[in-house]
């Protein structure tokens, strides 16, 4: 397996685990930098490699109403706030060919989120930075085809690629977790993570948003370390009930170390075994 350098640690087999957190969608700039700095404690204190993730714009909200975050101008701006005064590095989603310049301006990690996954123009364009492309599987797809992705990634001599399960659609308002497919993606040379908590959504289950089911978070996590994935997506908040975005799958700040804890046991028992 290929292990991708970022900044002073390695994501991939024989490296400590990598998280990525954040609150789902930039609320504010102090909120943003609020979170980043009390998450970078938690996380500091544990033997983990730790990534800030907060989007500019979700762009794939259920209802026109929704909250979709500052923008791609501000958003940046913040990020790199975050990235200049706590020195992390930060990724955010991005959504076209054009965002991905933009965006590897700041971001260490380009993730393309799972309806877009098979996007060539905005997959080559995010390869073509240089910079780390994070795609989340489509959970309309199966793991296999995301072969695919890989090489169109490869294709333009960009080797640093994680690949992300989110959970698969099998039927109408649910996601389901198949854990076979941590490995299977494995396969093809390059770092899995598996996203805890938007894989416990309920896409479109209030109607107008999605729901979810936060209690299932560590029990989704702690499967796919027990699998051997090498990076674990786990959006948090300081107070999931009045998140923007993701307010019922999102994990409270406080719920964090326990669980941290128990995933690092984990892990190093399985990169030992």
């Amino acid at each position: 397996m290929h292990s991708i350098p970022l900044k002073k640690f390695f994501i991939g087999k024989g490296h400590p685990l990598t998280i990525i957190s954040g609150p789902c969608v930039i609320e504010s700039e102090d909120h943003t930098l609020y979170a980043a700095e009390m998450l970078k404690k938690i996380l500091a204190a544990r033997s983990v490699n730790f990534i800030f993730k907060s989007s500019y714009d979700k762009a794939n909200r259920s209802s026109i109403s929704s909250f979709r975050g500052p923008g791609i101008e501000e958003g940046l701006r913040i990020l790199e706030k975050v990235k200049r005064t706590l020195d992390l590095p930060v990724t955010s989603d991005i959504h076209s060919p054009e965002e991905a310049v933009a965006a590897a301006e700041v971001c260490d990690v380009l993730q393309i989120p799972a309806f877009l996954c098979r996007q060539t123009d905005l997959i080559v364009a995010a390869a073509q930075t240089g910079k780390i492309v994070n795609v989340k599987k489509g959970q309309f797809m199966a793991p296999w085809d995301m072969r695919n992705v890989v090489d169109k990634i490869r294709s333009v001599g960009n080797p640093n690629v994680i690949l992300t399960d989110r959970g698969t659609t099998f039927g109408y308002n649910n996601l389901v977790s198949d854990m076979r497919g941590i490995p299977i993606m494995q396969d093809f040379g390059v770092p899995v993570c598996f996203d805890a908590t938007h894989s416990v959504q309920l896409p479109g289950g209030k109607g107008d948003s999605s729901g979810g089911q936060r209690e299932f978070v560590p029990v989704l996590a702690k499967a796919a370390v027990a699998v051997g994935v090498n990076c674990l997506f786990m959006e948090a908040h300081p107070n999931p009930a009045q998140a923007k975005s993701d307010a019922s799958s999102v994990l409270d700040f406080k719920d964090l170390p326990h669980l941290i804890d128990v995933l690092v046991r984990l892990y190093e028992v399985v990169q030992t075994s």
